[in-house]
This record gives structure tokens, C-alpha cells and sequence, in this order.
């Protein structure tokens, strides 16, 4: 049901003069070929040969990086001119799948903002390209402020419309195609693939193919062990592409174009509710805790003194730092600081305001032999 063009670590191109718009009524594949993403060849920032050779440590570090600190406010914000001006009624579909993922129990907060100046996440829409695309979790940082980071190109209003848009969304939360999942055990009929997506709509090269289908993740890119066919971030395929499973031999492979279980269960591990207050961190006192993989300190912090502070993170492990400003009620990114796979402990330094108030953050990206950190500012 979705037809969507994604676009990972680098920055995407929008405009692909001559090409169509995207037909709104929803179709199967069977019947009018459906125009799947595309994602250029995904390069993994090297590890050492140390972190190598513990693949969960590389598997942690790998994950992380595609995942927001938890508790972080995504301002997301419309193009209300332009080639991207986006339609009032494609906007509601929009917030209402902001609302969908955040209705699950993410910890994870979305406010809409009316410059695109303000915005981590800019959208836009354009029938004209006819894409959907997105930049992937923190990679729309990595897009210029001039471009959108996340862009529709097809009516939202309809069925397979609001899958997609729940679909973009997912990948500006870290989440990656899943009939790439290198353990969902999908063997190929290649020869049938290179011919189906040569044709119309995609008229994709051979290399194009094998990078967008056939090509497996690598298992450092992937969470979990299992392949999820009504996962939101599957697409469908016609019978006859997919050897194994059997059964799409013969039937094809149709997600609901809905949040499956294991969306949530996945989402709200990352992301988890947080505290309504998180704890205070006081100057040199350090806060000495044991933290799993994947979980997450959240502390205050209220200077008694203007004047530059050093937050560093100690101890045996790999961690991501993040330094918020609270405005208005609201924590605004200040700077950041990641030190997974590297032989040096997580550190920001900054100038802070008496009379202002701040929020750390330190996620435990795979911890040492014994799993303790500590956190301090000085």
C-alpha cells in the first residue's frame, strides 16, 4: 500500500524532472506496479578492529547512531510556499500520523513550529516529483535548511495515503525497510525483480535494484531477529518476486499499511515514557549509576553561576551525551557529544546561565564490563 522513496544518509535530491506524478487510488502491485523506495547505498562510518570483534558492541554502536536520545522535541514545520507549499488538507494527515506514532507511548515529543529555521524536521509535498521520501532519524540534520527533510508526493487523503505518511514518519524515528532485514530469511527470484523493476513506474538500473531489494542490511543496521511483513515500514511485492517464503510464489505480499506489534514494541524500547521531572545533577557531585544497553539518564541541571561548564561522562562503556536548554517549557538541543567505539569518555563544554534551566541526557549505547558511568558537571 505504500509507495514511498526514502533517502538515508545522504542528502536527498527532490526534484526528478520528467517523471510522473504518483496515481492517488490505492492498487496492488499485481495490478499497476508499484513505485517502491529507493535508498542510495548506505556507508557505515568504520569501527576499529577492536569494536569489530564484538559484534554486539558494533551492533549497538551501528543502531544508536540511526536513533534520537530519547526524550528529544522534534519541531517539524510545513512549506507553506514554493515547489514544496503543502496542501492544508495533506498537512492534517500529517499531524494526525505524528499523533499515531506518539499515541503508542513514545517518549519521543513532536511540536509543530511555523519557521522552517526552527524545524529538525521540514516537510514538504510535491505531486509534481511525484516521491515520498525522508531522511533518516538523525540524518535530517545532515539536510540543508533550504530543503525539506521529509517530502509527500501523492495525495495523503486517501487509504494508502495515510499508511505513507506513517511510513515517513517512521523513518525520521531511525526505523529502516524491512524486506531488507538481512534476518528475514526472503530469498529472491532475481532475475524476476531486475525485469519487474526495470518496467514502469521505477525504470530502475540494475544497480539500483540490487541496492534497493535485493541487497541485505548489514546485521549491525538491524534490531531484532525477525522479519515483520505487517510492519508499516514493509512494502508490497507481486507474486512470483519472493522464492521463500513460499507462499508469495503464488500470493502477494500485502502489509496493512498500519503500526504492527512489533512497530510499537520496537518504538517504545527506544523510545520509553519518561519521568515527568528528571532528577537534579548537582555541580561536582557526580551521579554514579549501572545502565543496561539501551537505557537512558535524564537529569536537571540549575547553575549557580554563570560561566563555561564542563559535562563529561566515566567509565568503561560507549555513550551518547546531549546537552537542552529549557524555552518556554520546552528543551531545545544546545550540543552533543558521542564517544561509542572510541578510546575517550563523552564531554560538552558550554556556557551556562545562572537563573536558566537545562536537561542532560546520557543513553548507554553498550556498556563496559561492569555497566557503571557517571555523569558530572564542573
Amino acid at each position: 500500500m505504500l509507495r514511498a522513496r526514502a533517502k538515508g544518509s545522504k542528502s536527498p535530491s527532490y526534484k526528478r524532472p520528467g517523471k510522473r506524478a504518483a496515481k492517488t487510488a490505492p492498487r496492488s502491485p499485481a495490478k499497476s506496479g508499484m513505485r517502491l523506495c529507493a535508498l542510495p547505498p548506505r556507508t557505515i562510518a568504520p569501527l576499529s578492529a577492536a569494536v569489530m570483534s564484538d559484534p554486539i558492541r558494533a551492533s549497538a554502536i551501528v543502531i544508536s547512531k540511526s536513533k534520537w536520545l530519547n526524550g528529544t522535541v522534534l519541531h517539524y514545520c510545513f512549506f507553506k510556499s514554493g515547489h514544496w507549499r503543502v496542501p492544508k488538507r495533506q498537512a492534517r494527515v500529517i499531524r494526525a500520523a505524528f499523533a499515531k506514532w506518539k499515541a503508542i507511548g513514545i517518549g519521543l515529543q513532536f511540536k509543530e513550529v511555523g519557521d522552517l529555521r526552527e524545524a529538525e524536521v521540514r516537510i514538504g509535498y510535491s505531486v509534481m516529483d511525484g516521491d515520498s521520501q525522508s531522511a533518516v532519524g538523525p540524518d535530517v540534520l545532515t539536510v540543508p535548511l533550504t530543503k525539506p527533510t521529509t517530502v509527500y508526493g501523492w495525495d495523503l487523503t486517501t487509504e494508502e495515503g495515510h499508511s505513507t505518511a506513517l511510513h515517513e514518519i517512521g523513518h525520521v524515528l531511525g526505523m529502516e525497510h524491512e524486506h531488507q532485514n538481512p534476518f528475514a530469511g526472503i530469498k529472491w527470484h532475481e532475475d524476476a525483480v531486475y525485469k519487474s523493476l526495470m518496467g514502469k513506474p521505477n525504470q530502475w538500473t540494475r544497480s539500483e535494484t540490487f541496492h534497493n531489494i535485493l541487497e541485505k542490511l548489514s546485521p549491525e543496521q538491524t534490531q531484532g531477529s525477525k522479519w515483520d511483513p505487517a510492519s508499516i515500514m514493509e512494502y508490497e511485492f507481486e507474486a512470483g518476486l519472493i522464492a521463500e517464503p513460499k507462499r508469495y510464489e503464488t500470493q502477494d505480499l500485502t502489509p496493512p499499511g498500519t503500526l504492527s506489534a512489533a512497530d510499537r514494541k520496537w518504538m517504545r524500547k527506544w523510545y520509553p515514557p519518561l519521568k515527568k521531572s528528571p532528577d537534579r545533577l548537582h555541580a561536582h557531585r557526580p551521579a554514579v549509576v549501572e545502565l543496561a544497553a539501551g537505557k537512558q539518564l535524564n537529569f536537571l541541571i540549575e547553575p549557580v553561576s554563570s560561566r563555561k561548564y564542563r559535562i563529561e561522562s566515566n567509565g568503561a562503556s560507549d555513550t551518547k551525551l546531549a546537552l537542552f536548554e529549557v524555552i518556554e517549557g520546552t528543551p531545545r538541543y544546545v550540543a552533543a557529544d558521542d564517544d561509542s567505539g572510541k578510546e575517550r569518555n563523552a564531554a560538552i563544554v558550554h556556557k551556562l546561565f545562572k537563573g536558566r534551566q537545562y536537561i542532560v541526557r546520557l543513553r548507554m549505547v553498550h556498556p563496559g564490563p561492569t555497566g557503571e558511568v557517571s555523569l558530572s558537571y564542573a
